[in-house]
């Protein structure tokens, strides 16, 4: 009357199996994923300290705020994105100067991998002329790189001062926990 039930549902057969097999390099960043997972308490200390850095080097991360917040920063390189202009590659400048300071923080933790990723793809990158021609896929992995550093940078700043590790968790702390792999 009823199918039989069980919690293991059945894996995929012939064609769905090969499509579904993972890449040597999705493999390799599984297996990197999980050689990140910590014990509660190894968690809770590097949360701990990570909150003690905050403290100490707010002056730092206010400074990096302010800087990526002002208009010939955060103003003048959105408008030269959106006007063609190659001067939109000094963007990368301040990314690259905030990631510094957000890995800075807790070197005992390499940053998220995503993080990383998008990271990667809107910096080192030198204006060429055939650039101009596929404007989007040069400039805007930059602009979304900036944008996560100063995210980042931001959250630092705006949870510095907390007195202790928060529950439940604020999104944007909960975020920031998340580039160190934390949470």
């Amino acid at each position: 009357m009823f199918p039989e039930f069980s919690f293991d549902p059945p894996g995929p057969t012939g064609e769905a199996a090969k499509s579904k097999a993972m890449s040597p390099e999705e493999k390799q960043e599984f297996e990197e994923l999980f050689s990140r997972l910590l014990k509660p308490e190894e968690q809770d200390r590097l949360t701990r300290l990570l909150l003690l850095r905050l403290k100490e080097r707010k002056p730092q991360l206010q400074q990096m705020l302010e800087a990526m917040s002002g208009r010939w920063t955060y103003e003048d390189h959105f408008y030269r994105y959106y006007h063609g202009s190659f001067k939109v590659y000094a963007v990368q400048g301040t990314t690259e100067k905030a990631v510094k300071l957000l890995r800075d923080l807790l070197p005992e933790r390499k940053l998220n991998m995503v993080f990383e990723r998008i990271i990667h793809q809107g910096t080192g990158k030198q204006f060429e002329l055939d650039h101009n021609e596929e404007w989007d896929r040069h400039t805007r992995p930059m602009l979304e790189a900036f944008a996560h550093a100063k995210f980042m940078v931001e959250m630092a700043v705006r949870y510095a001062d907390l007195p202790s590790p928060p529950a439940p968790l604020p999104s944007g702390w909960a975020a920031l926990l998340y580039l160190y792999d934390l949470r």
